[in-house]
């Protein structure tokens, strides 16, 4: 399945990003954001989003993309950017665990009430089962701080410098829901799935809250990661 095409794209990447964050480095060095870290966000998220190295990788590995589009985007912002205030490390507190479990639990009524009144979600008499734990893990892993990353330590810091705390929070969940608008359908369907794109929403937003509580992205991601698991078994 060997592909030069691919190969020189995923080697070529991360140079790039590498070169327009130490632009961005030295253009903007009170870290208040501009249009090489927008094209690199940009350019991630619709990589993801829209699933385009998707068909560089053999089927249920293509999470091993994403993470490392997440590695070289850790190493351009982390590294070479050194962007401050993204609270991202792998040592959790017990105050990321307090935040993030505060948040889901001001979520879950919402969310619930919501999602069954717009017949998005449909429950299932799923007991509790040890599986749960590594398709936890499996979440938070893969998806949870990945997307944390992404919309909480940089799209939603960079906004703040910006705008505010409060604009930012609502604008990266706005983006943050409408990242969602393609997803559980097939791969070039054009159907919107606004009920999705809606309970995103609302879902950055306490997502967001759990990430600035302390600037912590496990926090945000422990909640993330609850909030789709208990989605996978229960509804």
């Amino acid at each position: 399945m060997f592909s030069w095409k691919w190969c020189a794209l995923y080697a070529a990447l991360p140079v790039a990003i590498a070169w327009l964050l130490g632009q961005a480095a030295i253009a903007d060095p009170e870290q208040r954001g501009n249009w090489r870290d927008a094209i690199v966000l940009l350019t991630l998220g619709l990589a993801v989003d829209l699933r385009w190295f998707e068909r560089a990788w053999p089927n249920g590995l293509a999470g091993w993309g994403k993470l490392l589009l997440v590695d070289a985007a850790l190493y351009g912002f982390v590294a070479i950017r050194r962007l401050h205030g993204t609270g991202f490390d792998f040592h959790f507190r017990w105050s990321d665990w307090k935040t993030g479990l505060r948040e889901l639990a001001f979520f879950t009524p919402l969310v619930l009430g919501l999602g069954l009144a717009l017949g998005f979600l449909h429950p299932h008499g799923n007991a509790l089962h040890w599986s749960m734990v590594p398709t936890w893990i499996y979440i938070f892993i893969f998806v949870a701080v990945p997307e944390e990353l992404y919309f909480r330590a940089w799209v939603q810091n960079l906004l703040e410098r910006r705008v505010g705390r409060r604009t930012a929070l609502a604008m990266t969940a706005v983006l943050f829901g409408l990242s969602h608008f393609n997803k559980h359908f097939s791969r070039g369907t054009a159907h919107f799935n606004w009920q999705y794109v809606v309970l995103a929403s609302i879902a950055g937003i306490f997502y967001g809250r759990a990430w600035r509580d302390k600037r912590r992205v496990p926090a945000s991601a422990i909640t993330h990661a609850s909030v789709d698991a208990i989605w996978s078994f229960w509804f």
